[in-house]
């Protein structure tokens, strides 16, 4: 199992948090996707490790951007 940490810039409602899970959440050999709105924190788990690279392409098809990369 591997678990890796992003941070999200412009989610501002609970909207905004679904269309992430829903985008990252369809990444190969994601397991399970948690969003804090607050923080702007995104934990990705997974089976192995997954390409970054995804993950923020991932987050950009939901429209918002990784500020940590």
């Amino acid at each position: 199992m591997s678990t890796a940490t992003y941070t999200v810039k412009g989610m501002t409602c609970g909207h905004c948090v679904s269309s992430v899970k829903e985008e990252v959440s369809e990444v190969a050999g994601v397991t399970d996707v948690e969003v804090d709105l607050a923080t702007g924190l995104l934990t990705v788990n997974s089976d192995g490790p997954v390409d970054p690279a995804k993950i923020v392409a991932a987050v950009e098809e939901a429209g918002y951007e990784v500020a940590n990369r």
